[in-house]
């Protein structure tokens, strides 16, 4: 392990629960700014349908 020693100095009962908490709450900020600065996302999850994307068409070009 590559941070064996960090158990000498932080408990794992309480690193381990620090450390997930902490993946959560960036986790879920991450989410919350995504969907708060976002138009699609609110739109796609009340059941919106999507644009539908074209194409543009392809410029004739002369040669045979």
């Amino acid at each position: 392990m590559i941070y064996g020693k960090m158990w000498c100095v932080v408990k794992p009962s309480v690193g381990i629960p620090l450390f997930l908490s902490a993946v959560a709450i960036g986790s879920f900020s991450v989410h919350l700014a995504i969907v708060s600065n976002t138009t699609w996302v609110k739109g796609f999850l009340n059941g919106k349908a999507p644009a539908a994307v074209t194409a543009p068409a392809e410029a004739p070009s002369g040669k045979k």
